[in-house]
């Protein structure tokens, strides 16, 4: 790339401010780190350790077993599973066959799952046994002809396996037979350990991982390998002292079909050797245990994260000692739980930003380098950034001047998945607009300001209020809706609507809520509705959310 920028001063020692980008895919990656730390522990669940020697042998049956059902390059395979052995599994095998992983949040409900798996073209699913229902209510509309379900309980340790089914009846379910409905483990019985030769190309598809863009409509961000192997070598980049091989336990609090667990929570592991203690649901006891049991040297998580861990008391006694880095993301930490992660544990917290259009990276506060409390940091090796006017679409030369964030790097996405217009929207001669409005300092240090899009980070989780619109309109009683963000101390933000009444009736807040959640996802349902008799628009009728945002902030 070959440009020198301020923020360059500010790196780590030891990190440059171009890495040499290997051109290997992950499979070859895998198979790389399995031959030169075969017994180095790959993940933890629940107990269960998985070597990288042994990772590798599943992943092979595993994609032994997608080739005997005919998966080929360049077919899709959907996941629709949480943090849990057989989702990396199921991610290398489909990489190693140049087919296309399509990851899906689990969270969500049939409406939205039906969109993501036939803008994709899912042919095949890998998902939970508890969603199966959901998913066969859905698949005639789909060209998927395959499922795979994966048990909970699949890969949980002697004794805790075998009493599952009786201690956690709800999490366990007994599929009945039905057409094109295959087991994993049946699977992995059936096929061989056999190598299977990669067919990953570097610059062709390896991944889609939805994100709403700059519409209510999700996307699907078309990654290549070439996107997937970049931003983890650039990321590792960021830990000069961390050498290959280290002993390094990171906790897998992201989840694996969100950008940023895509990429650190598997395929930074991965390409370094280090340990994953898997967690499926990441609620404050379980993850206090695994701290306690486990000791991991990185511990991520959005802010919802970190504020339900510090009002659990069994983590606020634990010796956290052991943690190297402590990772903020997806949404800006409050100052008072900075203050209280600092006065219990020291901890410096790394702000990460990024977008699943970028593979999840392109900033992140100096490792053992300078903090500025409210900063993302700087920008990562190989990676440029600049700021345009909101107005004129020019470059800003001068600091402190808020502009659209722009980035450009190894790790910008290819585009959105069979949407050429969307994608000429946001990728401009090389650079990525993000759609954030920010402000960057002398030093090179960006701080988030705004968002030029309307979308609502709670709880780590994008919302697009367009989408949540067009579903309270869908309510008998409702005529306008207008959704925005407001405030939240543990959250970040949540979800605040305004709905006018259809004339001559009276919806209430509980059945309208009700009703959404019937079709979103809980994390999209409005925590307070407020019905109004009439919005702000502007002269050609169009509602101006920036004045219903305002008078959102003005009630809070």
């Amino acid at each position: 790339m070959g440009f020198d920028r301020v923020w360059h001063q500010w790196y780590p020692q030891g990190t440059p401010p171009e890495v040499a980008i290997e051109s290997v895919t992950m499979p070859e990656v895998l198979e790389r780190t399995a031959r030169d730390f075969p017994d180095n522990i790959a993940f933890i669940y629940m107990g269960t350790k998985i070597t990288y020697r042994q990772f590798n042998r599943l992943v092979n049956i595993f994609a032994n077993a997608l080739q005997g059902l005919g998966v080929t390059k360049g077919d899709k395979v959907g996941m629709l599973l949480p943090n849990i052995p057989q989702l990396v599994i199921a991610n290398c095998a489909v990489y190693k066959l140049g087919a296309v992983t399509v990851m899906n949040n689990p969270l969500y409900t049939e409406r939205e799952l039906l969109h993501q798996l036939k803008d994709s073209e899912t042919t095949t699913l890998v998902t939970l046994d508890l969603l199966l229902p959901r998913v066969l209510k859905i698949k005639a509309q789909t060209r998927i002809k395959t499922v795979i379900t994966c048990h909970i309980n699949d890969y949980l340790p002697f004794p805790v396996k075998q009493l599952f089914p009786l201690v956690k009846k709800a999490m366990y379910r007994k599929d009945a037979p039905h057409e094109g409905v295959l087991p994993f483990m049946q699977l992995m019985a059936r096929y061989p350990d056999t190598p299977v030769a990669s067919k990953a190309v570097w610059d062709e598809t390896a991944a889609l991982l939805y994100t709403g863009g700059t519409t209510g409509v999700s996307k699907g961000a078309e990654l290549t390998h070439a996107n997937i192997s970049s931003v983890v070598q650039q990321f590792s980049a960021w830990f000069p002292d961390l050498p290959y091989g280290a002993p390094e336990r990171l906790l897998g609090i992201y989840p694996i079909f969100h950008s940023a667990g895509y990429s650190v929570s598997q395929n930074l592991l991965i390409w370094n050797g280090w340990t994953g203690v898997m967690i499926p649901r990441p609620e404050p006891a379980v993850i206090t245990k695994m701290l306690k049991k486990f000791k991991p040297t990185f511990l991520p998580g959005v802010p919802t994260i970190y504020v339900g861990l510090l009002a659990h008391e069994p983590f606020r006694k634990l010796d956290l000692s052991h943690v190297k880095g402590y990772f903020g993301g997806a949404a800006p930490l409050a100052e008072d739980t900075l203050n209280q992660l600092q006065d219990l544990y020291g901890a410096i917290i790394h702000d990460v930003y990024g977008a699943t259009e970028n593979t999840a990276f392109a900033t992140c506060t100096p490792w053992h380098g300078q903090v500025k409390i409210g900063t993302v940091g700087i920008p990562l090796p190989n990676t440029d950034m600049k700021l345009v006017d909101l107005e004129t679409g020019e470059d800003i030369t001068e600091p402190d001047r808020e502009g659209e964030i722009c980035i450009r790097g190894p790790q910008v996405m290819k585009g959105y998945y069979n949407k050429p217009d969307e994608t000429a929207e946001v990728l401009k001669d090389g650079w990525l607009y993000l759609g954030d409005v920010g402000r960057m300092d002398a030093d090179g240090y960006l701080s988030i300001v705004d968002r030029k899009k309307d979308m609502i980070v709670a709880g780590g989780y994008n919302i697009y209020p367009k989408e949540v619109d067009e579903v309270l309109m869908g309510h008998e009683k409702v005529l306008e809706a207008c959704t925005v963000g407001v405030p939240d101390p543990y959250r970040g933000e949540t979800v605040k609507a305004y709905v006018v009444p259809v004339p001559g009736l009276e919806p209430t807040e509980a059945e309208i809520r009700g009703y959404c959640r019937e079709v979103l996802a809980a994390y999209k349902v409005p925590q307070e509705i407020v019905v109004i008799q009439e919005l702000p628009k502007t002269a050609v009728g169009k509602i101006m959310r920036k004045d219903v945002r305002k008078m959102a902030l003005d009630q809070t």
